[in-house]
């Protein structure tokens, strides 16, 4: 299994209202290296929020399940730092279908079914390309927040 790895990816789908939908994202490619980290860490969840925030340019209500590192102190004291801009709230444990993220990884997860990939930069680059094409297909983005049956008012 040397040189094997496993490319892991993490999003946001991001909804205001009268605007369009945006879908932020980052890949981790995981190689099996002594001592890299084999998942998400807390600054990397941090970093999502920044970018998002700053792309956006408003004030972010940010949802999300109880993962573990979700869960880390140094998130919450990251969300305590700018509580000006940043809210966060948990969704009820075990409830994906309340997550329009998980529409996203459906319809990327559809969108693959008939790839091979030679090797993982082969499978990044595949995954990449699909999740740039939901980024620019608004209707797909809203449409996992309409599977979800929450609505965002102003």
């Amino acid at each position: 299994m040397e040189g094997r790895g496993v490319a892991r990816d993490k999003g946001v789908a991001c909804y205001r209202p009268g605007d369009r939908p945006h879908l932020f994202y980052k890949l981790l490619a995981y190689r099996r290296r002594k001592g890299e980290p084999k998942g998400f860490t807390w600054a990397d969840y941090r970093d999502l929020i920044i970018a998002a925030h700053h792309h956006l340019a408003a004030p972010l209500v940010w949802c999300w399940d109880n993962l573990n590192i979700h869960l880390a102190p140094e998130l919450t004291a990251f969300a305590a730092e700018n509580k000006e801009w940043l809210r966060i709230y948990r969704l009820p444990a075990y409830a994906p279908d309340l997550n329009p993220v998980e529409g996203i990884w459906s319809l990327l997860k559809r969108s693959m079914a008939n790839f091979a990939a030679a090797d993982q930069a082969g499978l990044v680059r595949i995954i990449k390309r699909k999740l740039k094409k939901i980024q620019y297909r608004p209707h797909l983005i809203d449409g996992c927040l309409i599977g979800t049956g929450l609505r965002i008012e102003p």
